[in-house]
């Protein structure tokens, strides 16, 4: 069980490969906000994906449609009977989901969870401290709740195709995660021409894609000021999983997307300016970097430096 958001469900699959690597024959099932819903099902590990969209619900709520879209959920994810229903988000909508489900409640103990209420949903209660990265939390609440030790690194499990899309340059490119859900999360608009102009001197053109019509014309802002640069089209999650499979190198701001690119072992730079990255920055297996912190804005040259070794 974890929902959302985008980052949060990303930091969740470790734990999924964990659970398979110790009982190859589990069944998973994964409860999921529905916009987030592709990123569990790039697991093969992941049975089924139960959406669910507390988000839509509660800006409808006076609409019967909504009503018959929440009675049909409860419907599908109490269809089944569970050994463990495992809640990984701590929050109080999280662990009410979780009453939902056929099957002994599993979840952070009160001083663990986000939000302590949660954990009296809970049949049994587990402490893991909050002062860990999520991807490990995730890994010790699954491992402790299923009786296993959550050892080595952490594996995603995602294993995508480089996209083959008509529109991609011929040259290696570098993907520009330029948006994200806060203003002051922003890296400047300055620093990625900049980057991106060097970046072009070194032989690799620049994607920019956006999601929203405001993030697209961002995009749209950046590549006109950048050489042989391109704003991406719309673009799904797999979509954009696959560009990043296929890309030289990832670039990006505090958003999900930075962690996909991690998650698919791309070359990433995560560039923080407004929160620190500690227990929230990319984490994986191939190389990765966390830039600037809470008030810190990195140079275009500091990014710049940190991929020269995966780019030379």
């Amino acid at each position: 069980m974890k929902t959302s958001s985008l980052g949060d469900v990303i930091h969740n699959l470790p734990a999924i490969s964990d659970i398979r690597y110790h009982f190859p024959d589990a069944q998973i099932d994964w409860c999921v906000e529905d916009s987030f819903a592709a990123i569990p099902r790039l697991h093969p590990a992941v049975r089924a994906v139960i959406p669910v969209a507390i988000r839509r619900w509660r800006k409808q709520l006076a609409k019967a449609a909504t009503w018959r879209e929440i009675a049909a959920f409860r419907r599908q994810i109490a269809a089944a009977s569970y050994d463990a229903v495992i809640d990984t988000q701590g929050l109080l909508k999280s662990a009410l989901i979780a009453r939902c489900a056929q099957g002994p409640r599993l979840g952070y103990a009160a001083a663990s969870a986000r939000e302590p209420l949660a954990a009296r949903c809970y049949h049994r209660h587990f402490h893991v401290s909050r002062d860990l990265h999520a991807v490990v939390r995730n890994r010790l609440l699954a491992a402790a709740a299923l009786g296993y030790k959550a050892d080595g690194e952490p594996d995603y499990g995602v294993d995508t195709a480089p996209g083959a899309f008509p529109w991609l340059p011929h040259r290696p490119y570098v993907v520009f995660l330029t948006a994200t859900s806060r203003d002051d999360k922003l890296w400047p608009e300055a620093n990625w021409t900049a980057l991106g102009r060097a970046l072009n001197s070194m032989g690799f053109n620049a994607i920019l894609p956006g999601g929203s019509a405001v993030e697209r014309e961002r995009a749209a802002r950046l590549a006109a000021t950048i050489p042989r640069a391109l704003a991406a089209p719309p673009m799904s999650i797999p979509e954009l999983a696959a560009l990043l499979a296929g890309a030289r190198a990832a670039i990006g701001v505090d958003t999900g997307l930075t962690h996909l690119a991690v998650a698919l072992k791309t070359p990433t730079v995560a560039i923080y300016t407004a929160t620190d990255p500690g227990l929230t920055g990319v984490l994986g297996t191939g190389f990765h970097r966390n830039l600037g912190g809470k008030a810190q804005i990195p140079a275009a040259d500091a990014v710049l430096g940190e991929l020269q070794a995966v780019l030379a």
